[in-house]
């Protein structure tokens, strides 16, 4: 009759069930996703390699959709951080749009007023350089790139600006530049630029 009697005062308390093991909650961390070691991809890689070695600039974000952007940071004891948004490398247009970033790196930010003007040769040197380098410029990357100064010389115009410089006059909208007395030595000097630009 009085083996059944709590012999200790912890022995009244109903005794709880052990809480089943929690998961451990997911991880937080970005992971680096993994890429491809075809030659080609090795390539890519080399070529991230260098153009940060030889322009001294820093990634800052590895985008995914292929937009980029590029600037610098000035810092009170003189030192410059480059820094530029980009896709990574793994085809020609993610190459392309890499490449146009670290251009404006290389030609030096705010060289070229106004800023279309600035777009056009960072795209020219980017497109050159993948050119010398034997990286694949497709006619996909060649519209990108139309489609990016036909927007920046039609943002500058919207802006304000009144004499759009040769280079960019084979992507002004239709009309606008193509009167008075500067379209004539415009387009004379536009049919002499680099044919593969156009």
């Amino acid at each position: 009759m009085f083996n059944d009697f709590p012999k200790l005062l912890w022995d009244l308390i109903p005794r709880l069930k052990a809480p089943a093991q929690a998961k451990p909650p997911p991880s937080t961390t970005v992971r680096t996703p993994t890429r491809s070691t075809t030659p080609q991809q090795v390539r890519y890689d080399e070529l991230v390699r260098e153009m940060k070695s030889i322009h001294r600039l820093r990634v800052n974000k590895w985008r995914s959709r292929t937009s980029g952007c590029a600037w610098e940071v000035h810092y009170a004891d003189g030192r410059v951080s480059r820094l530029i948004e980009s896709p990574y490398p793994r085809g020609p247009m993610s190459c392309a749009v890499f490449m146009h970033e670290v251009g404006h790196h290389a030609i030096g930010l705010h060289r070229y007023r106004p800023r279309c003007l600035e777009e056009y040769h960072a795209w020219r040197w980017g497109l050159d350089e993948m050119r010398e380098r034997g990286f694949s410029v497709t006619d996909r990357v060649l519209t990108r790139r139309d489609d990016a100064l036909r927007y920046a010389v039609a943002k500058a115009v919207r802006r304000g600006l009144k004499r759009l410089p040769a280079e960019l006059v084979p992507w002004a909208p239709p009309g606008v530049f193509e009167s008075g007395p500067d379209a004539a030595s415009n387009q004379a000097k536009t049919s002499s630029s680099d044919p593969r630009l156009v």
